[in-house]
């Protein structure tokens, strides 16, 4: 069955195309009988209206691009839904990809986004598009930058909006707790340099490590935030002799990597093996006592505020303000 269009709407209420579109866009002065004339055809041919066409009209798709390393990590979920709460209730949807921690399919992802017209970019980059960033955003497109700055962006300072965590201070509180347990000798499994929480959180690890007077660094696994890389971490961390007696985990998915491979080596945590985290670790629970540290993260809050961003942006509010900058304070926790 063929859509209706929008001259058979204004054929069945015998009103111009006009009038039609001043109703169903709300603009414009119609009079209540012509009104109820329009909406009594739209609802008898089940009309649509074109999606394409108003977003040329308006010049808005009402679509907003979410490019995250890996949408399956409930972080990012969190964060997800965050935008979308705050931004739904404008009318605007959201398309999510993932990056998979891949810098070149991130590139192409933002090319695609381009290709769609999406009102806006959140990105929780994979590293090494800075320029394309840079240049999408002096083209007019807001970006939202959450949970990782560009390469080049450094002390929360930038030339993009920014939502991310305190990443250096909470890796440093994060040892810290590991060395007032009495903890030294540290394995240490990070993400990769080229992305700003891996170096912002190492650098919290050494400083921790400095001001307690360690000269000797740390054994250190770089993974790709994966769980297995915290598996990977665990099995190189055995064969080190002395072994580490505590291994600080700087990303929740490798967190779940490392629990799993220790468990599996028939070690216990904490007496064989102690385990903090950057992040909560939701399987911690089925371990008894675990002892377990941890960095409380709060992604849906991080969300939120990316998303009110965003919209001030779109809306062009206070456009001559520089970049909105928001950085999330950690606690410690542990549990057991």
């Amino acid at each position: 069955m063929a859509k209706a269009t929008i001259k058979e709407v204004a054929a069945e209420a015998e009103v111009s195309t006009a009038t039609v579109s001043r109703v169903l866009n709300d603009s414009g002065y119609v009079s209540e009988e012509i009104r109820e004339r329009v909406l009594e055809a739209v609802a008898k041919l089940n009309y649509q209206p074109s999606a394409i066409a108003r977003s040329l009209k308006q010049d808005k798709t009402y679509m907003i691009g979410v490019i995250v390393p890996d949408i399956s990590n409930p972080y990012f979920m969190g964060i997800s839904r965050g935008i979308e709460d705050a931004v739904g209730a404008e009318g605007f949807q959201l398309m999510f990809c993932s990056s998979d921690e891949n810098p070149e399919k991130e590139g192409r992802l933002l090319q695609l986004l381009r290709e769609k017209r999406v009102d806006a970019v959140v990105l929780a980059t994979a590293g090494g598009n800075d320029e394309t960033v840079k240049a999408l955003s002096e083209s007019g497109l807001p970006i939202v930058l959450v949970d990782r700055k560009l390469g080049t962006e450094t002390g929360g300072a930038g030339v993009l909006d920014l939502v991310a965590e305190d990443n250096e201070e909470g890796a440093y509180r994060l040892t810290g707790r590991m060395l007032e347990e009495g903890h030294v000798r540290i394995g240490v499994v990070n993400g990769p340099a080229r992305v700003s929480t891996g170096r912002e959180r190492f650098e919290g690890v050494l400083r921790a490590m400095r001001e307690r007077g360690l000269r000797e660094k740390p054994l250190v696994y770089n993974g790709a935030f994966s769980t297995e890389d915290g598996v990977r971490a665990v099995r190189k961390f055995l064969q080190a002799d002395p072994n580490p007696t505590a291994i600080v985990s700087l990303n929740n998915r490798m967190s779940l990597g490392v629990l799993l491979e220790i468990v599996r080596s028939g070690l216990r945590i904490p007496e064989d093996m102690a385990v903090a985290s950057f992040g909560e670790v939701e399987a911690i629970s089925l371990l008894r006592q675990p002892g377990f540290y941890y960095i409380d993260q709060h992604p849906y809050d991080m969300g939120t505020r990316a998303g009110e961003i965003l919209l001030r942006r779109i809306r062009k509010e206070r456009a001559e303000e520089g970049p909105a900058i928001e950085i999330f304070r950690n606690e410690v926790n542990r549990i057991g």
